[in-house]
């Protein structure tokens, strides 16, 4: 996260602020500062947050669509058969988990929910509290504030790319959908996010008495007699968030060959950052270990890394209750040992490490 990757006007090349929007379908030019949103609002939603980067740096969005861009509300397609995604010719799209099939309605329905403070037992957060569109989905905090105000361990990682995840958390080991993931915040208590615990007969309750999603849940999953539950709530977010595709960076733009797109001085620091073994941990287009596009045999294991942030009582213990993989493991060698981030939108995911406690 050095100088060197930066280009000369102090930008990163890889920042890349990925803009999910269900409906219209639409590619956000580089010098565009806003966006064409759907036009049909919850009332007590608010408007889904625009890409608030500069103009010089608010870059092009690959973003899924399922070959309605224009349809009114009441006319999107639950049919999975007609999703496509759009992504770049030499990047397969993320894995969609054969329970779960992507469809435009149920993109959609994601994006309301993702948005919507209904999702929390105080009326008050939404996931995007915690996972900001224009900070590409992070909360730019040391660590994060759930929705009773109760001060978190860690900090909120960002969502770009996140279809493409082995293993969803800073340090946990099994949790490897990001249906399964989603059950945390809402209905976790060690820490508190969004305080669902015990109410999820209420939160069928309020969804279903909103016009909106009487029409969005059946629609996405037509073949379910009771399509308003938590477990569609969950796949119905997930799906939303696999459209969260970012790969069209300016360093995109280079490896594609467009000798242009990036400074001489970030093309060094390319160079650096493979001669300095940066690479090992950050790899591939995803510049991380801890994600892979397509199939892989690499473990999970492979994405994690303890970067000798502490040396507590000089063992090289970290923190209590912020000790990674170790909580999960209590093996030795876990000590310390956090998912290893991709670099995308590295330039504005600051404070960087688990606890912000860099930048």
């Amino acid at each position: 996260m050095g100088g060197g990757m930066g280009d000369d006007t102090g930008r990163s090349p890889i920042a890349d602020c990925p803009l999910p929007i269900a409906r219209p379908c639409v590619a956000l030019d580089p010098g565009a500062v806003s966006l064409n949103l759907p036009e049909v609002p919850l009332p007590s939603l608010p408007p889904v947050p625009r890409c608030s980067l500069p103009p010089s740096a608010l870059l092009l969005a690959l973003l899924a669509c399922a070959g309605e861009p224009h349809a009114p509300l009441d006319e999107l397609s639950g049919d999975p058969a007609r999703f496509t995604w759009q992504v770049p010719a030499n990047i397969a799209p993320p894995p969609v988990p054969a329970g779960n099939p992507m469809s435009f309605a149920k993109v959609e329905l994601g994006r309301r929910l993702f948005y919507d403070p209904r999702l929390s037992g105080n009326g008050a957060f939404a996931c995007s509290s915690c996972h900001r569109q224009d900070l590409a989905f992070t909360d730019a905090k040391n660590i994060s504030v759930g929705s009773t105000g109760e001060a978190h361990t860690r900090n909120a990682q960002g969502l770009a790319n996140a279809g493409y995840q082995g293993t969803l958390g800073w340090a946990g080991p099994n949790t490897h959908s990001l249906e399964s993931q989603a059950l945390i915040p809402m209905f976790g208590d060690a820490p508190i996010e969004l305080g669902l615990k015990g109410q999820e007969a209420a939160l069928v309750a309020r969804l279903g008495a909103e016009p909106i999603y009487q029409s969005l849940f059946p629609k996405s999953f037509p073949s379910e007699p009771g399509p308003i539950s938590v477990a569609n709530v969950t796949r119905a977010i997930a799906a939303f968030q696999r459209t969260f595709i970012s790969f069209n960076a300016p360093i995109d733009r280079f490896r594609r060959g467009d000798a242009n797109a990036i400074s001489a001085a970030a093309k060094r620091g390319e160079q650096l950052f493979g001669l300095h073994r940066c690479v090992a941990c950050h790899e591939g287009l995803l510049l991380t270990a801890a994600a892979h596009i397509g199939p892989s045999n690499v473990p999970i294991d492979a994405g994690f890394a303890n970067t000798g942030l502490y040396n507590v009582g000089g063992t090289g213990a970290y923190p209590t209750h912020n000790s990674g993989l170790f909580e999960a493991t209590r093996d030795p060698g876990d000590m310390g040992r956090m998912k290893i981030p991709s670099l995308r939108n590295v330039a504005i995911t600051f404070p960087y490490m688990h606890d912000g406690s860099v930048g």
